[in-house]
């Protein structure tokens, strides 16, 4: 098979045929690991394939899905784009006005809901939808949540379409494989709507031969690392082309994905799953950092030295290292006696098995990869967009490279504009924004797709993303600030858990600064604060102002003077997907701008 004639359909029953008995989806249940062999697993896409045919749903039609990370997700993920129908993904937090737009404006038919509080949520839209034909639930809904819609949707369960489906599979045998025959490498297998940190989400079009080649591209860069044998833990949002792209990757690497129940479980899951590879975005490393930290700076005497004593250990250790020096006998036995007392817990808390963290979506501070090295837990950071179905490019195996995205994967061209956009081509990429020919022309030139990222390569040919285009701040005084390399130093302090910088056409730069309730709980007694005190009480606080200006004045020692944080606010609200970041984890700028407009301009009055 070459790559022109693979599809979604056709990478599955080939990795069925190689591997019908080996583990290809996972789920906990119980704290315990429930598996679907890959023979099982493609019997499941057949039952909800045949099944989603009985109700109705035909070749071409656009279904949308709204629920959370889980096996079943992927599940209707995999038999929609065997149906050759088009997979529309809904974030989970979205708002019922926000589900409204992205199912209208990409022209779905059916509706997939998690639960009774996903179908709550879009009861009060439904008559907005205007093509609506189908509802279909993953759990079964309640008869106090069916009443309201019955009479005037169709509506089936997950549970229903298994069983008519495997009905119908035993009436038509051929069908499942016949209709993945008949797929084309040009159909449309997904519309992907950007989270966007500002205006109306776009949806990017997604093809078979986009999807397949991305795939193709990571299994080609990836070769010989990973075997069948490798274990991952699926848990960012599937809604995410990040999350997307891990749940697809056993489909190239023959390796098992097993769904954790929930980012609040993750630890828990982790020892259950034990995970040798584990995808993430930047913002779960730098909670793992801070947690560390915190020992660092809030823990008893002892811990404090134990930790500041193992980090400089490390240190030493790995410089010699990296100038490809021998580690002296002292030093090397040192560094084994840190790794044991402190880097070995860090190692066991995520599975004990863990060889390869991915992070994507956005940049992660070299700091924090070099940390997690002392723990023996190896990050191979990478760069990709909604636009380019993610990664485009990864930092190699045999050589990772800080502060860098790595190098480009498979057939991936890169180049640059004038003003150092980065400019991407390959076959892994969207066709065109749907219904959007504006956008599509404004992003997609002569076959480059124009990024909004500035970048620019090292002398090695390894990536190094320097800002985005939209983001970068200029000064009243013409200077030209990058505030994402100034909001991930920040970051990596103990108490900043968010950080954005402000100072577009103003005199000085400015900061609004988040802060999270767990990395103060070590002062509560000191400021008298009671345990259930808000984020908002801790705002206010002259104390812990204290603790965040001494921060933002170790910061500034290593900014150039017209960069350096000369005022700052704590927000009095917690940043959460609810208000103040994308489902991934990124900032919305303009929404807290807004928000907190009155706080801005005090710092400059």
């Amino acid at each position: 098979m070459n790559l022109g004639t693979l599809t979604i359909g056709r990478l599955l029953l080939e990795k069925v045929s190689k591997y019908p008995d080996r583990n290809a989806i996972g789920w906990i249940e119980n704290s315990e690991v429930k598996n679907l062999s890959f023979s099982d697993y493609k019997n499941q896409i057949e039952y909800l394939v045949n099944g989603l045919r009985k109700v109705g749903v035909a070749i071409g039609d656009k279904v949308a899905i709204l629920a959370q990370t889980s096996k079943d997700w992927h599940l209707f993920d995999m038999a929609t784009m065997c149906s050759r129908c088009t997979l529309i993904p809904v974030y989970p937090t979205y708002l019922a006005h926000e589900v409204e737009f992205i199912f209208n404006h990409s022209d779905a038919v059916a509706l997939i809901v998690e639960n009774d509080k996903q179908m709550e949520k879009v009861i009060p839209v439904l008559s907005n939808l205007k093509n609506l034909k189908y509802i279909i639930s993953i759990s079964e809904l309640s008869e106090e949540t069916l009443k309201k819609f019955r009479n005037s949707y169709p509506y089936h369960s997950m549970k229903e379409l298994l069983r008519s489906g495997k009905e119908e599979t035993k009436a038509q045998p051929d069908f499942f494989e016949n209709n993945i025959k008949d797929q084309q490498a040009d159909e449309m297998a997904s519309i992907i709507y950007t989270s966007g940190t500002t205006g109306e989400p776009k949806g990017a079009v997604i093809t078979q031969d986009g999807l397949v080649s991305m795939l193709k591209n990571v299994e080609m860069s990836l070769k010989g690392a990973f075997t069948p044998t490798d274990k991952t833990l699926v848990f960012l949002p599937l809604a995410h082309v990040l999350g997307r792209t891990d749940s697809l990757l056993p489909l190239v690497f023959g390796w098992q994905a097993v769904y954790a129940e929930s980012i609040e479980k993750l630890i828990d899951n982790l020892a259950v799953i034990k995970p040798t590879v584990m995808i993430a975005v930047p913002r779960i490393f730098e909670k793992i950092y801070s947690k560390i930290m915190e020992k660092k700076v809030s823990g008893t005497v002892v811990e404090k030295q134990v930790v500041k004593w193992a980090i400089g250990a490390a240190e030493k250790y790995y410089q010699k290292i990296d100038f490809d020096l021998s580690p002296s006998a002292a030093e090397l036995l040192e560094y084994r006696l840190a790794k044991k007392l402190v880097f070995s817990k860090i190692y066991d808390r995520f599975g004990g098995k863990i060889r390869y963290f991915v992070s994507g979506g956005a940049p992660l501070s070299p700091e924090i990869i070099k940390f997690l090295r002392y723990a023996n837990l190896t990050i191979l950071e990478g760069y990709g967009l909604t636009e380019t179905i993610a990664p485009v490019c990864l930092n190699p195996l045999a050589r990772q490279v800080p502060g860098t995205v790595g190098r480009p994967m498979g057939d991936v061209e890169i180049s640059f504009a004038s003003d150092g956009e980065i400019l991407i081509k390959s076959r892994a990429m969207m066709k065109e924004y749907y219904k959007n020919s504006d956008a599509t022309k404004e992003t997609l030139k002569d076959g480059w797709l124009y990024t909004g990222d500035i970048g620019e390569f090292t002398s090695e040919g390894f990536l190094k993303i320097t800002d985005r285009k939209k983001d970068l701040i200029k000064t009243s005084g013409g200077k030209y600030v990058v505030p994402q390399k100034i909001e991930n130093m920040a970051k990596m302090k103990p108490h900043i858990s968010q950080f954005v910088v402000v100072g577009e056409k103003r005199n000085f730069v400015t900061a609004l600064v988040g802060i999270e309730k767990e990395s103060f709980l070590h002062l509560l007694d000191t400021l008298n604060l009671p345990s259930d005190c808000s984020v908002s009480d801790l705002a206010k606080n002259g104390k812990i102002k204290e603790v965040i200006q001494a921060e933002i004045d170790e910061l500034n020692q290593n900014l150039a003077q017209f960069e350096t944080i000369k005022k700052f606010t704590i927000v009095t609200e917690e940043f959460t997907t609810d208000n103040f970041l994308t489902p991934s984890l990124k900032i919305k700028r303009k929404v807290v701008s807004e928000r907190y407009k009155t706080e801005i301009e005090k710092m400059y009055s």
